[in-house]
């Protein structure tokens, strides 16, 4: 069992920046692909954007592209997701997820972290 702590979420204008983290342990942590999903009021969870261990490999909701960059640090086993430009509807709990590759479904998820808030406004 992968666990997952995130941090990094907050209150900020639309325009803005917010870095996400996401610290991984437990045993197999590297064998699984890693992805954040948001999910907001009323709505259902989304994909976001993902990050294989090796090969390194990314995917992203097409409308994150551009402004959302994840990346990840082996040597530490967290990773990050950048925000920049940010909008009010990518307001929402962020979810750090872990799955096999490419974990673009929360169906497939194996492990969740607690979530963390994202609110962007005008």
């Amino acid at each position: 069992q992968v666990q997952l702590v995130e941090s990094g979420g907050g209150l900020v204008q639309a325009g803005g920046s917010l870095r996400l983290s996401c610290a991984a342990s437990g045993r197999f942590v590297n064998s699984y692909a890693m992805a954040w999903f948001r999910q907001a009021p009323g709505k259902e969870r989304e994909f976001v954007a993902a990050v294989n261990w090796r090969p390194s490999m990314t995917n992203y909701k097409d409308s994150v592209k551009g402004r959302f960059t994840i990346s990840r640090d082996n040597a530490k086993n967290t990773v990050y997701l950048q925000m920049n430009s940010l909008k009010p509807e990518d307001t929402a709990v962020y979810y750090c997820a872990s799955g096999p590759w490419p974990i673009a479904t929360p169906v497939i998820v194996n492990s969740w972290g607690q979530g963390t808030q994202v609110t962007v406004s005008t």
